[in-house]
């Protein structure tokens, strides 16, 4: 990733969009390898160079919205974190309308820092309104409704509504043995 990162930046300029793309990557790897402090100032710059790209609403920054957030939930910086998942969310939902996968994704993701800081009542509308569009996109059986279901579940496991909750686990274990099953099928 770092040689992509310098074969970009060799071949154009600072500010182009493609640089942003390898910074944001770069920095994602570095977030999942617990490098927080090396990935930050990458995916800060990224951010910068798409809002000066494409302006401060567009779907590509809305991405490196959501990497620098989880980055920074990573890192127990949850109240820096929630303006900036709520502004990705924002903006998926009047880039794609309001039943779209990435605004899912945003959903769950701000359920998910929502439930981390203990704002349960807050968090729960957002993990279903995320499991209703994945279900209507992708059907009942997709793997993206089993970690929806899942973290649905984990929430209502917090909140000690455990008859709830383990149906959805159970229903999210099914989707994954069969999603596993399909695919050793195809090998």
């Amino acid at each position: 990733m770092r040689k992509a990162l310098d074969v970009e930046e060799s071949s154009f300029e600072p500010e182009h969009p493609r640089i942003a793309t390898a910074l944001n990557n770069l920095g994602s790897l570095l977030r999942d390898m617990n490098r927080y402090g090396e990935a930050e100032p990458l995916m800060r710059r990224a951010l910068a160079i798409e809002e000066s790209s494409f302006g401060p609403d567009h779907p590509r920054a809305s991405v490196t919205l959501n990497n620098l957030a989880s980055l920074l939930q990573s890192t127990n910086r949850l109240a820096e974190a929630e303006p900036i998942m709520r502004r990705a969310l924002a903006i998926d939902e009047a880039s794609f309308g309001p039943d779209h996968p990435s605004v899912a994704i945003r959903l769950n993701n701000l359920g998910s820092l929502l439930r981390d800081t203990g704002r349960f009542d807050e968090a729960e509308p957002l993990m279903r309104r995320a499991l209703a569009i994945d279900e209507a996109c992708f059907g009942n059986e997709h793997p993206n409704v089993a970690v929806r279901l899942n973290n649905l579940a984990q929430l209502l496991q917090q909140t000690h509504r455990l008859h709830e909750a383990e149906p959805l686990m159970r229903r999210a274990l099914a989707i994954d043995e069969r999603s596993f099953e399909i695919g050793r099928a195809h090998v």
